[in-house]
């Protein structure tokens, strides 16, 4: 079986976001998508619960890496949602149930940082981004380098 146990912590990337799945389908996929491809999709804790959606998938200009995903959680029609930024390195995409499963259960997303769509949090700051990769146990991206077909970056 292809999903994940919640009881196994799947393989992760300290830079992008897991893979697990039968493979890919017709077209691009799933190592290179679009990223409105993948607004949309739910999102599944650990412990099976489908917690929201995926809003937003946040670039960070300057590296060229994402760097979070927006998950929107709860509300009716937009009103009373909260928005939860989400490292993306933390997410595993399942190409088998076509949705973004998380490691940690939903009562730990209830009590995480959350934000609404009129007041979102300063992304680009430092510190907000530390405590935010902290809470979810992941290193934080700017601080990772990616080794892509035994090509390291250049050393200053």
């Amino acid at each position: 079986m292809t999903t994940l146990d919640p009881t196994i912590r799947p393989s992760t990337s300290s830079t992008g976001a897991a893979i697990v799945g039968s493979g890919t389908g017709a077209g691009p996929g799933p190592d290179v998508m679009a990223a409105d491809t993948l607004k949309r999709n739910k999102l599944l804790t650990s412990d099976r619960v489908e917690i929201g959606r995926i809003s937003e998938i946040m670039l960070d200009v300057r590296s060229g890496r994402i760097a979070y995903a927006v998950l929107a959680s709860g509300g009716f029609l937009g009103m009373g949602e909260r928005l939860f930024a989400i490292p993306w390195n933390a997410l595993t995409l399942d190409t088998d149930e076509k949705c973004f499963r998380l490691d940690v259960t939903a009562e730990r997303i209830k009590n995480a940082p959350a934000f609404d769509k009129d007041h979102w949090p300063a992304m680009a700051d430092e510190q907000w981004g530390s405590s935010l990769h902290q809470y979810y146990d992941r290193e934080p991206y700017w601080l990772t380098t990616q080794d892509v077909a035994g090509n390291r970056p250049p050393e200053h």
